[in-house]
């Protein structure tokens, strides 16, 4: 069972009651699932524990919220990307998908102003395209540097890779490692998805 830890005086506490109600000891009130979702936006750190047990909840809450917000039609999670991440679940690469998922959002969250002002252009008709895509290009290079960075078997199954192209161009037959494939193939998409944010914005 998880405890309260000292350094939650920086966060505020929310318990959870078996009813299912919210409270927020730091305003000594009931909230909802949309005030810990507003929190979030304004960037106000919270951890949700389990009033009887104390038992820290947080994660579980999160998930909650974001089910939520995809059942309101905001949809940001991909079909697709469910699909592969419920794959990594109790695949030997599950203890990496954390970590890169969180760099890659890391990064994303880093060039999110200069998105917005991308945005923004295309409303007055301008938009930098080259350096939009030579962000992206920035991006997908952090993104491989810090695969290559949290495990040395990834580090190895790109230096297969590099070993299959090569001995497919000499017509040799080469295996493909699946779980490194699907890695790559989420990256694909999350860049195709934005590259179609883009695209849908310029066009109008």
């Amino acid at each position: 069972m998880t405890t309260k830890k000292s350094d939650d005086q920086d966060r505020v506490v929310i318990k959870k009651y078996a009813n299912r109600r919210l409270y927020n000891t730091a305003t000594s009130s009931y909230v909802t699932l949309d005030h810990l979702s507003q929190m979030v936006k304004d960037n106000t750190d919270f951890v949700v524990y389990d009033a009887k047990t104390g038992e820290d909840i947080t994660r579980p809450v999160l998930t909650q919220i974001i089910v939520e917000e995809e059942n309101k039609g905001q949809n940001l999670l991909p079909i697709s990307f469910l699909r592969q991440l419920i794959g990594f679940y109790g695949d030997s690469l599950q203890g990496l998908v954390p970590s890169y998922l969180e760099q890659a959002m890391r990064s994303f969250a880093h060039n999110q102003e200069q998105m917005r002002e991308y945005m923004q252009g295309t409303m007055q008709g301008i938009f930098p395209f080259g350096q939009f895509e030579e962000m992206n290009k920035q991006n997908m290079a952090l993104f491989e540097q810090t695969m290559k960075m949290f495990s040395p078997f990834l580090q190895e199954e790109a230096d297969k890779a590099n070993a299959s192209a090569e001995a497919a161009k000499n017509g040799k037959p080469a295996k493909n490692d699946a779980s490194l494939d699907d890695l790559k193939s989420q990256l694909e998409a999350m860049q195709a998805q934005l590259n179609s944010l883009v695209n849908n914005k310029a066009s109008k």
